[in-house]
């Protein structure tokens, strides 16, 4: 089932002059929104709908963030990790395996992501 929090970009700019983050492509689809870091469930309460996910590693305790997020970021993880399987099932995309997006990225800050090629842009 889709996540109907989902922005689909149609015309991004996505160009390597904006380009902040690769990672490991794990859900596909284009979404933009505002970041948030979060490093366990208790952001959950502030976590809100439509924006980026961004952290270490999910995990089944942060699922109701997941599940309000256009798009999630992790720092680790592969094909078969917490954030990739669940992302497929929710329709969220998805790049894991960036290695730093907890601390490239900043709270706020408007990014889009690009589910099928693994890559982070800011937004313009």
């Amino acid at each position: 089932m889709k996540n109907s929090a989902i922005y689909v970009i149609l015309n991004c700019n996505m160009t390597k002059n904006n380009l902040i983050l690769k990672g490991l492509a794990v859900s596909v689809g284009l979404a933009e929104g505002k970041v948030k870091i979060v490093k366990d469930f208790r952001q959950t309460a502030a976590f809100k709908k439509g924006e980026v996910l961004v952290t270490e590693m999910t995990d089944p305790t942060m699922v109701i963030m997941m599940s309000k997020a256009s798009a999630i970021i992790t720092d680790t993880g592969g094909i078969a990790c917490h954030a990739a399987i669940v992302s497929r099932e929710m329709g969220i995309p998805c790049v894991v395996a960036t290695k730093n997006a907890t601390k490239v990225l900043k709270d706020g800050q408007k990014v889009k992501v690009d589910g099928k090629k693994g890559l982070v842009y800011l937004a313009l």
